[in-house]
């Protein structure tokens, strides 16, 4: 895998699924059976992450969510997205 920038298009992985569950949501990886628990920053980032989305047009919708610096969040969600695809959440279109 190559570095994660604000190009990278990102989908879930394909047995990954986001559960919305009370306030808040969980992921699922179904081969595993690991079950993780999200964060709303985390869940509202997954919310977007379609497989067509770069990072950097999923920073600029949760900009207008949060009140954060957009370098900030840039940073921030760079960060998360390498977890994510580290925990095989989150993959590469076509991988």
């Amino acid at each position: 895998m190559a570095g994660i920038g604000s190009e990278t298009v990102l989908r879930m992985a394909d047995d990954a699924s986001l559960q919305h569950v009370g306030d808040g949501a969980v992921v699922l990886l179904a081969r595993s059976g690991q079950l993780y628990t999200c964060n709303g920053t985390t869940e509202a980032f997954l919310d977007k992450v379609d497989g067509a989305r770069n990072l950097s047009q999923i920073v600029d919708l949760l900009s207008d969510e949060f009140e954060v610096d957009k370098a900030t969040l840039d940073e921030d969600m760079v960060m998360l997205a390498v977890e994510l695809m580290a925990e095989g959440i989150l993959a590469e279109p076509g991988v």
